[in-house]
């Protein structure tokens, strides 16, 4: 029987090199056009002139090799932020972290900032897992087609971090041999543990609009 091994390392992050959000456009186009069918050529848009993007990588010996999941952030007026796109590449939703490790950075850059309000519209589906991240629900609206709620997020479950665009690093779960290497997504940092006990999944949702 073969035994678990340790799971693999991520670094959650702001994309900064041209290669990172190249990559994290596609990843974006491959979820929401090509497996969700909510856009047709591209999911890109005006807000994406003004947003900072969000990745998750893989890497080798510390450094970053592959990007496998996204989400942005922008600021249309002082202390008003929202956060929208996020997505995974669906070979890396096993991981049970990168998802809540998104969020994370994504709201604490954020109040790092200065912060007051962050707001994002979420998939009806993933509604239940965001309330576990410490967000509340504050309405319903349909976007493209599909029903979203509007949440916000409890800034206080989401300090200030030190270097917010150098991120942190996160471990996905054990794999086992006869596994193809594993993946990513997840949710919530120091919040992932207790989020995993509650058996956080992944998923292949996003705010699709800010």
């Amino acid at each position: 029987m073969s035994q678990p091994k340790q799971g693999r390392v991520f670094q959650v992050k702001w994309a900064t090199n041209a290669w990172e959000i190249e990559q994290a456009n596609r990843i974006r186009r491959e979820v929401f056009c090509e497996e969700q069918g909510l856009f047709q050529e591209h999911d890109r848009d005006d807000i994406d002139l003004i947003a900072q993007p969000l990745i998750v990588t893989t890497s080798i010996l510390g450094m970053p090799e592959e990007v496998v999941g996204t989400v942005r952030i922008h600021q249309p007026e002082p202390g008003f932020w929202w956060g929208s796109r996020l997505a995974v590449k669906k070979a890396f939703r096993r991981q049970g972290v990168l998802g809540a490790s998104l969020i994370r950075l994504a709201v604490s850059s954020a109040n790092t900032l200065g912060c007051h309000t962050f707001l994002a519209t979420v998939q009806e589906q993933n509604e239940v897992l965001f309330k576990r991240l410490h967000w509340a629900t504050t309405g319903y609206q349909d976007i493209h087609g599909m029903k979203h709620a509007k949440m916000q997020a409890d800034l206080e479950h989401y300090p200030p971090l030190s270097q917010p665009s150098l991120g942190f690093w996160v471990s996905g779960r054990p794999v086992k041999d006869t596994e193809v290497s594993p993946y990513l997504l997840g949710l919530e940092p120091n919040l992932i543990k207790s989020d995993l006990a509650h058996g956080v999944g992944e998923a292949s949702y996003a705010s699709t609009t800010h």
